[in-house]
């Protein structure tokens, strides 16, 4: 506190609790985990909740991997058509230490699940102010380190909407 005066609101508005999670793998079903900045040691996929309620949630992946990985939907190297709607969605208890994001009151998040295939060796430049590291692992391996049940959950489903293209 500065002079006796308190910190005013925050300026952002609050968080839409309707987000995304893109499950970004290769062909031969290596899974791209990124670790959050603001907690070290939680392994995830892309997420990001929608910047407006009419977003459409393929823009809010679009966004949301290109500001995260650096991988941008629509290029000639990942086309459009490699990101899929898994029609998945999970409803979740938003974590006590995020929920100051969200409009008081607010202790859900409703989560849609989308699959982005990209060719292996595509490059990810992280954004370092949201995540620290980043590594490629086989499905079952990057399942396992999530920090989110929903993530892991997500890409046990992978081999589902993939065809095994490495045998």
């Amino acid at each position: 506190m500065l002079g006796g005066m308190s910190p005013g609101p925050d300026p952002r508005p609050p968080k839409i609790p309707q987000s995304v999670l893109v499950v970004i793998h290769t062909p031969d079903r290596r899974v791209l985990l990124i670790e959050r900045a603001d907690k070290p040691g939680f392994w995830q996929s892309v997420t990001g909740s929608k910047d407006a309620l009419d977003e459409p949630f393929e823009q809010t992946c679009v966004r949301e991997v290109e500001e995260e990985t650096g991988i941008v939907i629509g290029s000639a190297a990942v086309p459009r058509s490699a990101l899929r709607d898994w029609a998945l969605r999970n409803v979740y208890e938003i974590y006590p230490v995020w929920r100051h994001r969200y409009a008081p009151g607010v202790t859900h998040n409703t989560e849609h699940v989308f699959g982005l295939t990209v060719p292996a060796g595509t490059p990810v430049r992280l954004n370092p102010r949201e995540h620290l590291r980043f590594a490629w692992w086989p499905w079952r391996e990057a399942a396992d380190r999530c920090f989110s049940p929903s993530n892991a959950e997500a890409i046990l489903q992978l081999p589902r909407f993939v065809a095994d293209e490495a045998s």
